[in-house]
């Protein structure tokens, strides 16, 4: 898109808002209506596009995306009155009479940037978010995921306000230059390098930015009660989440030199069985990232470590599931985000050894840890930072509108689903109204240490003893 035609979309946007449309209940419900109405009526074309971008099968598809946008809408109906209501807060009695409120505002135009990897969900679900808080958007979907970034713009302005929400199409240069005018906010999903980029062309504006990048997600096995439930989920979450390539997917495996054999014979097993067909499983996204990949195995000493897997397809950008024990940890796959299929596992002498390795290394989106160790568990919620914090399960924590989803450190910072996305969206405004019954005239000059006397008292003690004492109503 051309520099002029982004400049009218920005101003069409900007037009819209200032219409103050957006900001009526009717407005937000139709849009999501309208949002549910694309997802339903265009699911098929929807999994068709996930597999020509990502060769995702349409299960993992509706689980992943589909599914899970559809739960989103419908809550954020349900809920959207709820959301919008001022929030009273209490005012101390020495404002008597006084009442105060947060009210919640829209912050006007706002643009988001989604990834590759969810293309569809990382889309849409900040998108439901923003609606709901009466926004207009520019929705710039992944070059990278080109037959999705074609959906959403083949259907949006169809089932939405489209001169309120638009996507915009195209490569970097298109980022580049949307990121040149000005906007209320800004969220950006993807890498830590482009993220520097935008917050820097944020900066000239002093827009309000929120990133989602990801970094090294460990998972920390301790003994489990039900070995084959736990494996199931740790496969689950790392190579039946596109294939290892999610920001929140399981990086490495911490565990216990002792659990090391059987931990690893029970993911063979069912790795066997849950990919017998290489098409239950996505591809790379595309040849640059591919080799990237492995390029990580190709180190001598790395190479050493693979115990399952490692055959690469690069013809059809299938990489088998592949399991390392040990490589170097100064190897780019122990310091690098692997996003993708390769799973290192690293051997402890005791898990508890585990919280210091993950404390010595950046903060990731999510900590996860199998473990009935109640003592444990305390650990490493009180002793670790992370953007969240799973027991006995990865990933799923994604799904939970009441759970706030966001990074902290370098894995990003933001948090948005189910309310929070509202919130993230939203400026919470403070209205406070005074009436004229009381008026304290030791607020105003000239002063006295009588004066002062009186604050002490109103700042350290009881406000409602104090302003008695003050009426002359209490000895």
């Amino acid at each position: 898109m051309a520099e002029a035609g982004l400049g009218e979309t920005v101003s069409e946007l900007q037009e819209a808002y200032e219409s103050g449309r957006t900001r009526s209940v009717a407005w937000r419900q139709a849009q999501l209506r309208g949002l549910l109405r694309l997802l339903k009526e265009n699911e098929e074309e929807a999994f068709q596009a996930l597999h020509e971008d990502l060769g995702k099968h349409h299960a993992e598809a509706y689980r992943d995306e589909v599914g899970l946008l559809v739960k989103s809408t419908n809550a954020a109906l349900r809920e959207l009155g709820n959301w919008m209501a001022p929030e009273k807060v209490w005012v101390p009695l020495i404002a008597f009479p006084a009442s105060a409120q947060i009210v919640p505002e829209p912050l006007g135009v706002v643009l988001i940037f989604s990834c590759w990897n969810f293309p569809l969900g990382l889309s849409l679900e900040p998108l439901i978010g923003a609606i709901a808080a009466g926004n207009a958007v520019a929705l710039k979907p992944s070059e990278l995921s080109p037959c999705t970034a074609k959906f959403l713009g083949d259907n949006i302005g169809r089932y939405m306000d489209a001169t309120a929400v638009k996507v915009v199409q195209g490569g970097s240069d298109v980022g580049e230059l949307l990121m040149e005018h000005r906007w209320d906010k800004v969220l950006f999903t993807g890498s830590p390098r482009v993220a520097r980029v935008v917050m820097s062309a944020a900066s000239r504006h002093l827009t309000p930015v929120a990133l989602e990048l990801g970094g090294k997600c460990p998972c920390i096995f301790d003994s489990a009660r039900d070995l084959q439930i736990a494996v199931n989920r740790i496969i689950g979450a790392k190579w039946s989440s596109c294939a290892g390539q999610a920001c929140i997917a399981i990086d490495y495996v911490l565990v216990e030199e002792r659990f090391v054999p059987i931990l690893i014979k029970v993911l063979k097993s069912t790795l066997k069985r849950f990919f017998s067909d290489a098409d239950h499983m996505a591809r790379i996204v595309n040849a640059r990232h591919f080799e990237r990949l492995s390029n990580l195995l190709k180190d001598t000493s790395v190479a050493a470590s693979v115990i399952h897997g490692g055959s690469m397809d690069a013809k059809n950008l299938h990489i088998e599931p592949t399991i390392l024990l040990n490589p170097p940890l100064d190897s780019a796959i122990m310091t690098e985000e692997i996003f993708g299929p390769l799973l290192p596992i690293i051997t402890v002498k005791k898990i508890e050894d585990s919280i210091a390795f993950v404390k010595a290394r950046p903060k990731p989106l999510a900590i996860y840890a199998f473990t009935g160790n109640a003592v444990l568990r305390r650990r490493i919620v009180e002793e670790t930072s992370s953007g969240s914090v799973t027991f006995n399960d990865a990933v799923v924590q994604y799904a939970i509108d009441a759970l706030p989803f966001g990074g902290v450190g370098q894995s990003g910072f933001g948090q948005y689903h189910g309310k929070y996305s509202f919130e993230m969206f939203s400026h919470k405004k403070a209205v406070m109204k005074r009436g004229y019954l009381i008026e304290l005239k030791l607020r105003y000059p000239p002063w006295d240490e009588s004066k002062v006397a009186l604050m002490r008292h109103l700042y350290r003690f009881n406000y409602f003893g104090f302003v008695l004492s003050f009426l002359g109503l209490r000895r």
